[in-house]
């Protein structure tokens, strides 16, 4: 029996914009979850800094822990994604107290494949964006969008300088391919 890699969301890291805005960035090439269940009990409006950017715009990964503010659909194969699924549900048993690990890992197990069923229609290498927003009631809404390159790459899609203004998050964006076209890049 052969191990077929299936679609997977990983995280990616087009600039370091990750290690600046969240408290815990994740490696980029994990196995990423949407990870809206870590905000279930939390109180979203008093969120501030960087716990709120990872409300409002993170995926969680799960070997680290940490954040991503994009992902892209990639693959794994069986014996990637049961390790994925193990570290999760030690995730949910130790960090979030799940009574027992069968489920603990029915938790996991469900988690991987909502982040998978993301990833259907869309081909290897589509970067997926994610926006949390707190909606009346208290119900936490999440709004998908994919990126995909048309035609020949010019530059990344997201790059930028990161300036905090209080407890915002603004990304500057640069415009490399002016830059090196005006001699400002080399």
């Amino acid at each position: 029996m052969t191990d077929t890699p299936r679609a997977i969301l990983r995280t990616i890291r087009l600039d370091p914009s990750d290690t600046l805005i969240f408290e815990a960035a994740a490696e980029p090439g994990e196995i990423a979850v949407v990870g809206t269940f870590l905000f279930w009990d939390a109180d979203i409006e008093s969120l501030a800094g960087k716990a709120r950017q990872a409300f409002r715009a993170g995926f969680l990964g799960v070997a680290s822990f940490g954040w991503s503010t994009l992902v892209t659909v990639g693959s794994a194969g069986a014996e990637e994604r049961a390790a994925a699924v193990a570290s999760l549900a030690a995730l949910i048993r130790d960090r979030l107290g799940a009574p027992d690990e069968a489920s603990a890992r029915a938790a996991a197990e469900e988690e991987i494949a909502y982040a998978q069923s993301l990833c259907e229609g869309h081909a290897p290498g589509t970067l997926i964006a994610l926006s949390r927003t707190l909606e009346e009631g208290g119900r936490i809404r999440e709004r998908f969008r994919t990126l995909r390159l048309r035609g020949r790459p010019q530059a990344l899609p997201v790059i930028g300088v990161i300036r905090e203004e209080g407890e915002e998050v603004a990304v500057q964006p640069i415009d490399l391919v002016g830059l090196m076209r005006s001699g400002g890049v080399r």
